[in-house]
């Protein structure tokens, strides 16, 4: 099949099930939005099997990253629903964590300061990311989706400027070219473009009208920002390996991390800035 139908359509259905998972709740108990949770849970677990496979991890240290990884989402999700079940499964998390720190005393030939810091990297910089979208959807559902389509928007803007100014006589102007080459700072200006745009149709829906024009604004260059710097940090992590995708697992589009690296730095910050803080930026 041509490669562009496959990336499209491939495209399609990431977006729907993303989109629908998000908007539509048909499988809810107690007010939990049921769906999403146990999407994003099994999306954050295959992610960070990809990091742990990229960083060389064995399959007995992948497996624990993911069960780490499923417990972190499960708290998170109960926690901010108020539900009590999240202390027992904290308690069940840093006994996980416990675990597969200790283990590194009975194994051999094996590196543990790299292992501890691969597993500790991952919880940080991939589960932690995803747990915290449960705040954000448990805020307000429409704000996470103005989160991914802000990313998606910002990456439309960015490729059509990019390419545009990439075939004028002196080109355009390269980011950061020993970790990501096409990127361009005339790209970079083009997403944020778009992303205002986006912010300030959102105010005018009612998305982010809580917020107020000037706030919603700053909210699309923040994604904008700290999305880029996201996806920069997952080129320079495959760059340093060596390999140019960090899966397979979306035909076309290479793996989890490689859709979702954008989100690793801007849900915690919209988080914090815009949920945690609320209070003070309204």
């Amino acid at each position: 099949m041509n490669n562009f139908i496959v990336r499209t359509l491939s495209a399609i259905v990431y977006a729907v099930l993303v989109i629908g998972s998000i908007v539509l709740q048909p499988l809810c108990f107690g007010g939990h939005p049921l769906l999403f949770g146990v999407l994003f849970m099994i999306i954050s677990s295959l992610a960070v099997r990809e990091f742990h496979v990229l960083s060389g991890a064995d399959v007995r240290q992948q497996s624990m990253a993911m069960i780490a990884n499923a417990l972190l989402f499960s708290t998170l999700y109960f926690l901010f629903y108020g539900d009590m079940v999240w202390h027992s499964l904290l308690l069940a998390y840093v006994a996980v964590m416990l675990y597969a720190l200790i283990m590194q005393l009975f194994r051999k030939n094996d590196n543990a300061i790299q292992s501890w810091g691969n597993l500790c990297a991952g919880q940080i910089m991939v589960a932690l990311p995803f747990a915290l979208m449960n705040g954000v959807i448990m805020h307000n559902k429409f704000l996470l989706l103005a989160l991914f389509i802000l990313i998606w928007a910002n990456d439309s803007g960015a490729y059509i400027v990019g390419s545009l100014t990439a075939k004028l006589p002196k080109g355009n102007h390269k980011m950061f070219p020993r970790v990501s080459p096409a990127k361009s700072w005339e790209g970079l200006i083009g997403g944020f473009v778009f992303d205002l745009v986006a912010g300030y149709v959102f105010y005018r829906i009612g998305w982010t009208a809580d917020m107020g024009l000037v706030n919603s604004l700053i909210f699309a260059l923040v994604v904008g920002v700290f999305g880029t710097l996201g996806d920069l940090m997952e080129s320079l992590f495959k760059r340093t390996l060596g390999v140019k995708d960090s899966g397979r697992f979306m035909p076309g589009h290479g793996g989890v991390l490689d859709r979702f690296d954008s989100l690793l730095l801007a849900t915690p910050v919209v988080y914090f800035l815009f949920i945690y803080f609320a209070n003070y930026i309204r």
